[in-house]
């Protein structure tokens, strides 16, 4: 960790007890690994089930490693799944713990912010806990999609104050609001360009490009 001189900002705004909901841009798989290491208590992601369930060595490391991170299988796919995504999220909060969610949904695919998913929304009316937005930055080029061995860089975490909403959790455009604020947020505190679209979308699309 020392390698990577982390340069940290207002960590003190994460409550040191209580529930609290931590939501981060997404650069690179290191995301889940140099912010959990400089916050005060445990983080808790929701992780795809997908993560833990690949097969052989490079399966099983992978679902090791996700486990040591702390980071839970969940079905996000959609539908009743992304409702069983949500439940457990809301029973970790409910224990008065830390939980970590990149509002995206992905990595970010060419290193600009990409509109949020409503989820985040629901959790933070439903459990009344506090939104901490935080920022990562050069992630993507310590370890950047596909590469195992990172590079040697300084890592920028930048937290933000704490957020807090209430209302509808049902209102779906209100949803969108709360969501949008925490985009903005993270935005805010980033610098990034930000893309009013869905991430995997943005990403699927570059897919197409490339094989035609």
């Amino acid at each position: 960790m020392l390698a990577f001189r982390p340069k940290v900002r207002g960590l003190r705004n994460v409550p040191s007890k209580g529930p609290v909901i931590i939501a981060s841009n997404h650069l690179s798989f290191s995301d889940s690994i140099f912010m959990p290491l400089v916050v005060p208590r445990k983080v808790t992601f929701l992780a795809k089930s997908e993560y833990f369930t690949s097969p052989g060595p490079k399966g099983l490391l992978k679902k090791l490693t996700f486990i040591a991170l702390g980071q839970v299988p969940v079905d996000r796919s959609g539908g009743r799944r992304s409702e069983a995504a949500l439940i457990t999220g809301l029973k970790v909060l409910a224990d008065g713990d830390c939980i970590g969610i990149y509002p995206e949904g992905t990595r970010s695919p060419d290193g600009r912010l990409y509109k949020g998913r409503t989820g985040i929304a629901r959790l933070a009316i439903e459990s009344g806990a506090p939104v901490i937005p935080v920022a990562m930055s050069n992630t993507d080029k310590i370890q950047p999609t596909g590469k195992v061995i990172p590079n040697v860089k300084r890592v920028g975490m930048n937290f933000g104050k704490a957020m807090y909403f209430d209302g509808d959790s049902t209102d779906l455009q209100h949803l969108r609001v709360v969501t949008d604020q925490i985009m903005n947020a993270i935005h805010e505190l980033s610098g990034q360009e930000y893309i009013d679209i869905y991430a995997p979308k943005k990403a699927k699309r570059d897919e197409i490009q490339e094989e035609d």
